[in-house]
Formats: structure tokens, sequence, C-alpha cells
């Protein structure tokens, strides 16, 4: 198939995939953060070493990067890998590689992972939930990538949340600077943030530190991850009336947590226009390989 590098904030992964699925060289480095040259080396020098661990030369190489390039400039937008914005990513990393190279969202490899081969395989609509670091969706349709006239299609995280009460209409600000962002409600940092916030915490502990205190018992901590519930079936009660996907498969560190697949289905129905509906929720079955794995599959794509 081809080579796939999964650019993230705190580290970059590359893995040649083999027609059969098979994955091979699969290595990581950490991201030299703040530093577009040196982050173009590192991803240059990751290939050759998976290319050289999986006996392949010349491989096709997509990439999955947070942001996307806008098709008027060519120039990477959004994301929170701030020093890869405004910067010609993909043919910067093309002329170092010395090939052609396909760069989308990283949200995007994600959602066309679980759809060809993963969660959603077979499912004719798939919405793919980035719930990490950030947020983030990708949309596939009939097993096509749905990138939309400005390569924006699914990037729901900087949509404001819906239906917000009082408390949430002033929400926090968020790197992209808009306030009350999806990704500063819905991503593991939020989570953190939000139980501070509420209790009066200097400091909160991580997202899963507040999910096994819940788990243990603890009211408070269960409470937070009320909130999180909430706003997270909101949100997606807004993909499905917009799209109606037939699978929604959840990604990133937050979707680790199992109560999400017990609960949330029930609380998105009564933000569904229909009087009888069903949304499907599916974990990732690809785990943190799902990016890597998309990435991969970028050039089978027409």
């Amino acid at each position: 198939m081809g080579l796939g590098v999964d650019f993230g904030g705190t580290k970059i992964e590359a893995v040649w995939l083999a027609e059969d699925g098979s994955e091979h060289g699969r290595m990581r480095v950490p991201t030299p953060r703040g530093d577009y040259d040196a982050s173009l080396r590192a991803v240059a020098e990751l290939v050759a070493r998976v290319e050289a661990a999986a006996g392949v030369r010349g491989a096709p190489v997509g990439v999955g990067i947070p942001g996307t390039i806008a098709p008027d400039s060519g120039l990477v937008r959004g994301g929170n890998a701030t020093w890869l914005s405004g910067r010609a990513f993909d043919r910067d990393l093309a002329a170092l590689l010395d090939r052609p190279v396909k760069v989308t969202n990283d949200a995007n490899c994600f959602a066309l992972s679980e759809a060809l081969d993963g969660a959603g395989a077979g499912a004719p609509t798939v919405f793919g939930v980035i719930l990490g670091t950030g947020v983030g969706g990708g949309l596939v349709i009939g097993g096509r990538l749905v990138e939309g006239a400005n390569n924006v299609a699914g990037e729901w995280g900087h949509s404001p949340l819906p239906a917000r009460s009082a408390e949430e209409l002033d929400g926090p600000r968020c790197f992209c600077g808009r306030r009350g962002c999806l990704e500063v409600w819905l991503s593991g940092p939020a989570i953190s943030a939000d139980h501070a916030r509420v209790l009066g915490l200097e400091r909160a502990p991580a997202a899963p530190e507040i999910a096994a205190q819940a788990a243990a018992g603890d009211p408070a901590a269960r409470a937070t991850l009320d909130r999180h519930l909430d706003r997270l079936a909101r949100s997606l009660g807004w993909v499905v009336n917009l799209i109606d996907p037939h699978v929604i498969v959840l990604g990133g560190g937050v979707s680790n947590m199992d109560h999400l697949y017990r609960d949330l289905a029930p609380r998105v129905l009564p933000h569904v226009m229909a009087d009888r509906a069903h949304v499907e929720i599916r974990r990732a079955r690809h785990g943190d390989s799902s990016g890597v794995r998309g990435a991969a599959r970028l050039w089978e794509l027409p």
C-alpha cells in the first residue's frame, strides 16, 4: 500500500502498510516542537528508517497533520502544531524526500482507517472522532474521504458547543483565538481544566486519573465526567442531525474511557431530530495506530 506518517504535537510515527494490512517497520520519535526545519528532517529520517526496516524503497508517503492545507494558498492552517502554520509543508517535505507526498488532517486519516478496515468497515457513512490532546473529526462516505471545498469537512473541533448553559456562554479561550470551541470542552486537557475550575483547584489531575477517581466512587470526579458526557452528547447530536452517520468511531486518549460506550449513545438521542433513532458509537479497532494506518492508505484514494 504505502508508507504512512502521523505527525503529532508530541510524537511522529511512521509505518509501512502492506497490501494485506500488516504493519512493518513501525517507529516513532519525539516531535521537535516549535522547530519547522527540524520537524521536516525528523520526518525524512523516520521515513528512511522505516523503509530500511521494511525492505522497501521510494514508497509513496501519506502524512496526517494537525490542521489542514488551504486549497488557495497551499499553506498549513489551524492545528495545535502551530509551527507548521503558514508553511508549505507538503511541498517542502516532498522536496526533501524527492517523491510525491499526500498530506491531510490527522483526524481524516483516523476516519479513513477505521472506515476501510476498522470499527466502521462496511458502513456506508462513518464519522471518526478524535478526543485527545485536541478534538477533531473526519468523514468517510462510501469508502471515500470527504475533505470538502475548503479542506475542512469534519473539522468539528472548532465549532461552538451547542445548547450552551449560562455557565458555558463565555467558554475558555482556544488556541485558535475563539472562545468555547468544542476542543476546550471535550479534549483530555479540557476535562482536567473543567475539574479544576469547578472545584477551585490550582491544579487538577489529568483526565485518566479523574476517570480512575470516578470509578472508585469519587462524587466530584463523577460529576466532571458527567458534564463532559453531556457536552459530548450535545455535540454529537449536532453531527447526527447534519450528516446522520451510520457509525461514529471514537479515538484518542479520552476514547479509552469505558463509560462512553455504555452511556453516550442514550445521551445523544434526545438531541436527534427524529422520533425514533439509533446512534451507533464504537471504539476504534486500531487504537492509536489508526492515524498512521490511514495516512499510509491516502495513495489508494482517487
